[in-house]
């Protein structure tokens, strides 16, 4: 069992949203944390919000070609080591394949899949050496399904999931735990911040997000996952059906998605 109590938590997106919920929640279960984003003074109002804020050191990054070796050796310098490693930073997406931008497919697997992989790595020799830690990976459901307007999104979060399930099998025997988190909606800024197909912010908010499930409560459902070990979480509301129809009945399932409106 992971309890949080006591641990060095490291989450990178931790300025907002998910990552801003799952930073203060783990300061109240005890954890001591390490928050990395783009913006300082975001982070700093987070670790205002947190139950210690003595506990709480701030590294701020930029994910997208990130030296990832130096910014492990920092994050541990910190409180001298990692014990959880949650990789939730990452960028979403609105826009047809036809109208992306080959630069914009390759922001989001450098963001979304790339940058999580290069943290996980840069952090295995010490934890394999401890025989002990856990990762992380905040996916989406479009890690088991695809959806229209975000392609390179969907590809991103498939090739998570597959690492995750593969990396999984490979370290159990070193200690090493994965967890692999797939949210549904979820009210945060995730359509507003994604990519159109020319790579500029999309600036809207999808109603399905805003009427999504809140922060706070995607939160606690990942760190009770987490507590428990659980290898993979769905925290979805009835778009978390898609995934289940998929796979009892992929030819309706294909049949729905190709006529659903997307949504944007």
């Amino acid at each position: 069992m992971t309890q949080l109590s006591g641990k060095v938590v490291w989450i990178t997106g931790a300025s907002s949203g998910i990552g801003e919920a799952l930073a203060v929640l783990a300061s109240r279960r005890g954890a001591q944390l390490v928050l990395s984003a783009r913006r300082p003074a975001e982070l700093e109002r987070v670790r205002g919000l947190c139950a210690d804020p003595a506990q709480v050191k701030l590294l701020p990054l930029d994910l997208e070609g990130v030296d990832a070796e130096a910014a492990a050796q920092q994050a541990q310098a910190l409180f001298g080591r990692i014990d959880v490693l949650v990789n939730n930073a990452g960028i979403s997406q609105r826009s047809l394949f036809k109208d992306t931008a080959m630069p914009v497919y390759r922001r989001i697997m450098e963001l979304d899949f790339f940058a999580p992989v290069a943290l996980t790595r840069a952090l295995l020799p010490a934890m394999r050496q401890r025989g002990t830690g856990h990762v992380v990976m905040i996916g989406s459901v479009v890690s088991k399904i695809g959806a229209p307007l975000r392609s390179g999104y969907a590809a991103a979060k498939h090739a998570l999931a597959g690492f995750t399930e593969a990396a999984r099998a490979e370290l159990w025997r070193d200690g090493l735990k994965f967890t692999l988190v797939c949210p549904g909606f979820v009210h945060t800024q995730v359509s507003v911040n994604a990519l159109s197909g020319s790579g500029d912010r999309h600036g809207v908010m999808d109603q399905t997000i805003g009427q999504g499930l809140s922060a706070e409560a995607c939160a606690e459902a990942i760190w009770r996952g987490v507590e428990k070990d659980k290898e993979e979480l769905l925290i979805a509301g009835r778009e978390g059906a898609y995934v289940l129809l998929k796979r009892l009945l992929p030819g309706l399932f294909s049949y729905a998605l190709k006529r659903a409106a997307p949504t944007q």
